[in-house]
């Protein structure tokens, strides 16, 4: 019984799985955090710059994120960048926007493509024969094979 060795002493490292290699994301996600919801933005295209898209995203209430404030991320941004100080890769800058603001941009979006939907409800409606009976539109497609 002299010659065990202490529990103390033995470790999980000679039981532990080989760490296998995995391809780094060319766009990393930052680690989640309460209230914030992540976006990359499109600031170039082709290598001209996408002015309007980047105002249009800001408008909507999207801030670029600091590289400070996720020294996690581990990223060399671009070069010749516009937003010195952000986190910008490929022409892609990293943006947040709170969870209120971006879901309410959800709620709004499903509101138009629900109007937009029976627009085209009412105009499908509209050409039908008015001596035959009215038919709800029915938006399911069935796939059969075979006789």
């Amino acid at each position: 019984m002299a010659d065990r060795t202490p529990r103390t002493a033995e470790t999980r490292d000679a039981t532990s799985r080989k760490k296998t290699w995995t391809r780094p994301s060319a766009l990393p996600t930052p680690e989640a955090r309460e209230g914030v919801k992540f976006r990359w933005i499109r600031t170039a295209l082709l290598g001209a710059s996408d002015n309007p898209n980047v105002s249009t995203r800001f408008r909507e209430g999207y801030t670029p994120v600091k590289a400070s404030d996720y020294p996690e991320m581990q990223l060399v941004s671009d070069m010749d960048s516009r937003f010195k100080g952000n986190i910008e890769v490929g022409g892609l800058l990293l943006c947040a926007i709170s969870d209120d603001i971006a879901e309410s941009r959800i709620e709004a979006q499903l509101g138009d493509a629900s109007r937009a939907m029976d627009a085209v409800d009412n105009n499908y409606m509209r050409n039908s024969d008015p001596r035959m009976p009215v038919l709800k539109p029915e938006r399911s497609s069935r796939t059969s094979f075979g006789k």
